[in-house]
């Protein structure tokens, strides 16, 4: 009886842990702009925008995409001041669809169909104001 007993306790522990060891979710405010249009809205809010890390080479800095952005996390001077002017960006400068031989999204994935939806958009749109 006393194991059966021991065995719910650990089981409502456990649960219990695990349902106050679970973060809560921030939104993202600049995930999935490109980088000039995040350091524009990040500059306009008086900040600085720095890029933290930066995956591929495909395409110029201002078109990369943000994958995650942060408030920096660290302190500064002799009183530990946080510092609340810095955010931190993650780039991601791969193509918006692969290719052959350029590294992307795969044209299956929800990011790879938006990319090619969006260059059949612009594709029209240049059409359309071509035949004018």
């Amino acid at each position: 009886m006393s194991g059966v007993k021991f065995g719910a306790i650990a089981v409502a522990l456990i649960a219990s842990s695990a349902w106050f060891g679970c973060g809560v979710a921030a939104a993202d405010d600049y995930s999935g702009q490109t980088y000039a249009d995040a350091s524009k809205a990040i500059g306009d809010a008086g900040k600085k925008a720095v890029v933290a890390s930066r995956a591929g080479d495909a395409l110029a800095q201002d078109d990369c995409v943000v994958a995650k952005s942060e408030q920096a996390p660290w302190i500064k001077g002799d009183d530990f001041a946080p510092v609340t002017d810095t955010v931190l960006l993650n780039l991601n400068c791969n193509a918006g669809v692969a290719t052959a031989t350029t590294p992307g999204n795969s044209a299956a994935s929800p990011e790879g169909r938006a990319a090619i939806q969006a260059a059949k958009d612009k594709a029209a749109k240049d059409a359309a104001s071509a035949t004018g």
